[in-house]
């Protein structure tokens, strides 16, 4: 005769261990899904702080800058001459500062006008970089614009933005 009581405790034991075996891989699927989430928005959050630092960075980067074109040096002070042709030449720099929206726009006078060749400089939006892509609320600094006519000098406030893609 066969120990009938034996065997049930063995199949007993062998449920109890699959269904805290389940228990526990459940329990750290949950806990995985909530350090993922967690991750995607510390992601994020770099990425805008990254942003943010790049748009105080960016009004005094050679590419950018007044320099001593007007005769002193200037901070925060965007040449908009210099602006003009980077924006002719974009396209080869869509990839060069890592983020998917630069935009300069004029606040004082303002003007909703795109610039281009044609209307330059009677134009208020200027888009260095602008990719077709999922992106954070733009870090923004108050800048110069300034620019060389024949009367002299002028200098306009702006603002230059910078816009930093969603992860996840």
């Amino acid at each position: 005769m066969v120990d009938k009581k034996g065997q049930i405790k063995i199949q007993q034991m062998i449920f109890m261990i699959i269904a805290v075996t389940l228990l526990f891989t459940i329990v750290a699927l949950f806990f995985l899904s909530i350090s993922l989430r967690n991750l995607t928005r510390t992601a994020n959050e770099l990425q805008e702080e990254d942003s943010m630092l790049l748009v105080s960075k960016l009004a005094n980067s050679p590419e950018f800058s007044c320099g001593d074109s007007f005769g002193t040096t200037r901070t925060n002070c965007i040449d908009f001459d210099k602006l003009i042709v980077l924006w002719e030449n974009s396209e080869k720099y869509q990839d060069f500062w890592g983020v998917p929206k630069i935009e300069i726009r004029k606040v004082y006078p303002p003007s909703n006008i795109t610039c281009s060749l044609e209307n330059y400089p009677d134009c208020g939006i200027i888009k260095i970089v602008n990719k077709d892509v999922n992106s954070l609320a733009a870090s923004s600094n108050f800048v110069s614009l300034c620019r060389k006519e024949e009367e002299g000098d002028v200098c306009e406030l702006a603002r230059i933005m910078v816009s930093s893609e969603v992860k996840g």
